[in-house]
């Protein structure tokens, strides 16, 4: 296929028949990198097009979309030879420098202004906290973004009285089949985004990275040493937060054989007779 127009047909049909399935995002993220050499504007114009006029379901998973293509962007790169890297190409990076250039305009579409943007507003702060901390794109981009989102949030009130009656009606709405076709894609979605938790922020040396080190590509940006530290430990920090539970029954049971195993000689006591008698002190005679 050489044709730039029906390349740009074929790339329509597969976005418009996009889903939350990786299957489905694997096949269009293939495809647009495929052809990116040959007419990747032309793509990134159809991607944008879309955004706009797709439905409010459609959008964020081409938001979700987005996603996956940038870290396979990056990860080509990562993985072209030196004479390729070194090659005069206006966009290096593929696909990430046209979703940093037009953030914005691709979030004020996955998340319009109003209650129809409302169901995409979670999932798309995700993503872009993922790319924040990934640093796939620049945080200080992100952070305007996220800081345009938040100013929604915080004036639900004036945003919904401004709304003339006919924008009000306007707005559409969702069938019962497309709210339960949501339902089940954001199971997905979820799903996926659980998948992805166990990566872990690894830090950068100045050499090349080994071919065979396919997943130590978790941060994009370069980051000094202090900030390489910090970053795993943030997200190794949000990892073991968001698994632990809130301390319960369990806990307290667990903590009282840990302390048998460690002093025998140690009479096991409830909470209830520790407040009656007093903590016992511990005998450390040998």
């Amino acid at each position: 296929m050489h044709d730039p127009f029906e390349v740009r047909m074929q790339f329509l049909g597969l976005i418009r028949k996009l889903n939350a399935s990786q299957q489905s995002i694997q096949k269009v993220v293939g495809f647009a990198l495929k052809y990116f050499s040959k007419c990747g504007e032309d793509l990134w114009e159809c991607i944008i097009e879309e955004c706009q006029k797709g439905s409010i379901n459609h959008r964020i998973n081409i938001l979700y979309f987005l996603d996956s293509l940038c870290e396979t962007s990056l990860l080509a790169k990562a993985h072209q030879l030196p004479e390729q890297s070194s090659s005069s190409q206006v966009n290096n990076a593929l696909y990430v420098d046209y979703v940093s250039r037009d953030l914005t305009q691709i979030v004020e579409c996955v998340v319009p202004v109003g209650r129809q943007g409302l169901p995409n507003l979670p999932s798309t702060k995700q993503i872009l906290e993922n790319w924040r901390t990934k640093r796939i794109i620049e945080p200080q981009k992100v952070d305007e973004v996220l800081s345009l989102l938040s100013s929604r949030d915080s004036a639900p009130d004036a945003t919904s009285t401004s709304a003339t009656p006919s924008a009000a009606k306007s707005e559409p709405h969702l069938s019962r089949g497309e709210i339960f076709k949501r339902i089940e894609e954001d199971r997905e979605r979820h799903k996926r985004l659980r998948e992805r938790r166990w990566v872990q922020a690894q830090p950068h040396s100045g050499s090349a990275v080994p071919s065979y080190s396919t997943f130590t590509l978790t941060s994009f940006l370069p980051l000094s040493d202090t900030e390489n530290a910090e970053l795993a430990l943030d997200i190794e920090f949000e990892n073991e937060w968001e698994a632990t539970s809130d301390w319960n029954e369990d806990d307290v049971e667990a903590t009282a054989e840990e302390r048998e195993l460690c002093h025998p000689h140690l009479k096991r006591k409830g909470f209830a007779n520790d407040e009656d008698e007093g903590e016992q002190e511990m005998d450390i005679d040998l």
